[in-house]
């Protein structure tokens, strides 16, 4: 192995990030922004590294953004969801117990095919939620059916699709801050 890895790895990564629509992501931007004036929060939920993802995009929408918003990443709360209502309706169900009219909910899947998260959306979908969804892989992906606002990465590769959610979802916290680049308080 050599440079050329990185130098590929950057490419594909490129590629991915460039596979953005940005006016669906201006409209994620501006649904969670207007959350910012309502007693409502944004419910965000993945499984593994997109829960990760979720946790720090939840603390960064908080703190930095100012709007509210929280995970269901508890293990209390994740392992007794999945031992009563199976491992598939975890989510659904959670929505059930957190979620108020008027939420929105992002749901990270990077194959668009994860059973709890593809419930999850439908469940939100039919509650009257709104939905933004993000997935990779085939365009085609039930997840990707299922949302208001469906944030598709055009890659095959489970980091590069990983990286290129968390990069745009931080993107919407800088956007909803007002600085490309801002300074830790």
């Amino acid at each position: 192995m050599n440079s050329e890895f990185f130098k590929e790895y950057n490419q594909l990564m490129n590629q991915a990030l460039s596979s953005m629509n940005e006016d669906d992501l201006f409209a994620s931007a501006e649904l969670i922004k207007s959350i910012k004036s309502t007693k409502n929060k944004i419910i965000i939920v993945g499984n593994g590294g997109s829960a990760a993802m979720a946790s720090h995009v939840a603390v960064d929408l908080t703190k930095a953004a100012g709007v509210r918003a929280i995970t269901f990443n508890e293990s209390d709360l994740l392992t007794c969801f999945a031992n009563d209502y199976g491992y598939e309706h975890w989510v659904e169900k959670a929505l059930e117990f957190y979620s108020d009219k008027g939420d929105v909910v992002i749901l990270i899947s990077s194959s668009g095919t994860s059973a709890n998260i593809v419930n999850g959306a439908q469940w939100a979908k039919d509650f009257g939620l709104k939905v933004i969804t993000l997935s990779g892989f085939n365009p085609n992906n039930p997840l990707r059916n299922l949302g208001d606002i469906n944030l598709w990465v055009n890659s095959m590769g489970y980091n590069i699709v990983e990286m290129t959610h968390h990069i745009w979802l931080v993107a919407i916290v800088d956007y909803l801050v007002g600085k490309i680049e801002y300074k830790a308080n």
